[in-house]
C-alpha cells in the first residue's frame, strides 16, 4: 500500500493550505515574500508531501479569540409612509401614467395658448373628471 505522504491532493486541500497560511501572515508568523513564495508551492503541489514541506514549521491549528464584540444597540425600528401606487395594480399606474401625461401636453398647450392671445378659457379643467373617475376606481380597488 502506498505511503499518506505520496497521495495526490486536491484543490480543496490546496485551499486549505491557502487559508492556513493567510492566517499565518495575520498572525505575524510569515512576512508577504514568504507568504508569496510558500502561496505558490502550495499551489503546484501535487501530493501531501511536498504540501506538508510548505507547511512543516507552521502550527496545526492556530487558537481562535473572539474579539470582544460591543453590545447591540437597541433596533431602531423605522416606520416610513407607504407610498401611494405601493399595492396598486400595474393597469391603474399605467393609466395614471397615462392620464397625468394627457393632463401635462394639454396644460403646456393651453398656457402656449393663453400666452400668445391673451387669457383663454382653461378647458383642461375637463380632463379632471377622467382624473376622478380613475381616483374613484383606485379608491375602490385598494378596499
Amino acid at each position: 500500500m502506498t505511503d499518506q505522504q505520496d497521495l495526490r491532493i486536491s484543490d480543496a486541500d490546496r485551499k486549505l493550505a491557502a487559508d492556513r497560511l493567510r492566517a499565518a501572515v495575520d498572525e505575524g508568523r510569515l512576512d508577504l515574500f514568504e507568504y508569496d513564495s510558500r502561496l505558490n508551492r502550495a499551489y503546484t503541489s501535487r501530493t501531501y508531501g511536498e504540501l506538508d514541506a510548505v507547511m512543516a514549521d507552521l502550527p496545526l491549528a492556530a487558537p481562535v479569540v473572539p474579539a470582544p464584540r460591543p453590545a447591540d444597540p437597541a433596533p431602531v425600528t423605522v416606520t416610513r409612509p407607504r407610498p401611494a401606487r405601493a399595492g396598486m395594480p400595474t393597469a391603474l399606474r399605467v393609466l395614471w401614467i397615462i392620464w397625468g401625461a394627457i393632463m401635462a401636453v394639454n396644460l403646456v398647450v393651453w398656457v402656449l395658448v393663453s400666452l400668445g392671445s391673451g387669457f383663454t378659457y382653461f378647458w383642461p379643467m375637463w380632463l379632471l373628471v377622467p382624473g376622478a373617475i380613475l381616483a374613484a376606481v383606485t379608491a375602490g380597488v385598494r378596499r
